[in-house]
């Protein structure tokens, strides 16, 4: 075995075994102990983080950072891995211990010449447009640390310059048009809540509330889940060509669109009741390219939001 081939699967192996002993590598490699202290001490110089213990049972550690083993990319896809960490420049917070432009800079740095000469005319030829985070989100890594776990977090909620403290169990997060987004279920009002990141002020480790089984609930499956445990409204809304191009744009949670070959469509699915003022502020702004067929709630919510915005506005209300 070369020493290049020996060097890489050496890493894999700290990775995986985490604590091991000069003897163990040099059993598994076929090589003598002082060969392995010397590709140990070029693994150290490389950045993998080791430290020594000494004493009968001592050995090799890895620190709990690890160092991930070389990849082989091919030019399409190393491009397309670079443009990928360039799209994340949107988001000023990320729930990592590092930036973006620190992983970018690495991964740049480590490509040849060639590759990196073909990514710098490419960089103002494509781009991948997105809104701009707004705000810087210290809490990220806690609430995602959280739905892995199952843990229950105390909050503080800013709705409109009024805190509020809430005990949740995060499900998950995603990021949105700028924003990040934590669904939750909030033990405060006993059902499930979507709650903007950036208006969480505060986060704590709740030990006085028991954990729920979220164990079946993600983030793609949560809206069939807690329509169905709720009770659910049927949806089916119509669809003008203009009207399916921003469904596609938007693709409404727990819903599908069936297409026409005009380029029409129709929207049908399940809506909890929750959810009636979103669709009918969404709805209203797609304006005659969308149609409500069902359920009469939701055109009720509809109307109801017009009527606001007629009164808004000064106009008659006979005018609707």
């Amino acid at each position: 075995m070369s020493k290049a081939k020996r060097l890489n699967e050496m890493i894999m192996m700290v990775n995986r075994k985490r604590r091991f002993t000069v003897g163990e590598l040099a059993q598994e490699f076929g090589v003598s102990k002082r060969t392995i202290l010397r590709d140990l001490q070029e693994l150290s110089e490389m950045g993998v983080p080791l430290y020594s213990e000494v004493g009968p049972q001592g050995g090799y550690q890895v620190l709990n950072e690890r160092i991930l083993p070389a990849f082989a990319f091919s030019e399409d896809e190393a491009i397309a891995v670079f443009f990928a960490i360039h799209a994340l420049r949107h988001y000023i917070s990320l729930p990592f211990d590092t930036e973006y432009e620190s992983i970018k800079k690495k991964f740049y740095l480590n490509l040849c010449g060639s590759l990196r000469d073909m990514i710098d005319l490419m960089l103002d030829k494509i781009d991948f447009l997105a809104s701009h985070q707004r705000k810087d989100i210290p809490f990220l890594k806690q609430l995602l640390h959280a739905s892995i776990h199952h843990e229950v977090l105390l909050i503080q909620y800013d709705t409109r310059g009024r805190q509020s403290e809430r005990s949740i169990q995060p499900i998950g997060i995603y990021a949105k048009e700028g924003s990040w987004y934590c669904p939750a279920y909030c033990f405060s009002r006993k059902d499930y809540r979507v709650f903007r990141c950036d208006r969480i002020t505060d986060v704590e480790i709740d030990s006085n509330t028991n954990p729920i089984d979220l164990s079946e609930i993600t983030l793609t499956n949560r809206f069939s889940v807690e329509s169905h445990k709720k009770g659910s409204l049927e949806l089916k809304v119509a669809l003008t060509a203009a009207g399916v191009e921003k469904y596609h744009a938007v693709q409404w949670p727990n819903t599908c669109l069936h297409q026409y070959p005009d380029g029409t469509g129709t929207v049908k699915g399940l809506i909890a009741q929750q959810d009636l003022s979103f669709f009918a502020e969404y709805l209203l702004s797609l304006g005659e390219h969308a149609r409500i067929e069902e359920p009469a709630e939701l055109k009720d919510a509809l109307m109801d939001k017009l009527h606001l915005l007629v009164k808004h506005h000064g106009l008659e209300t006979g005018s609707i």
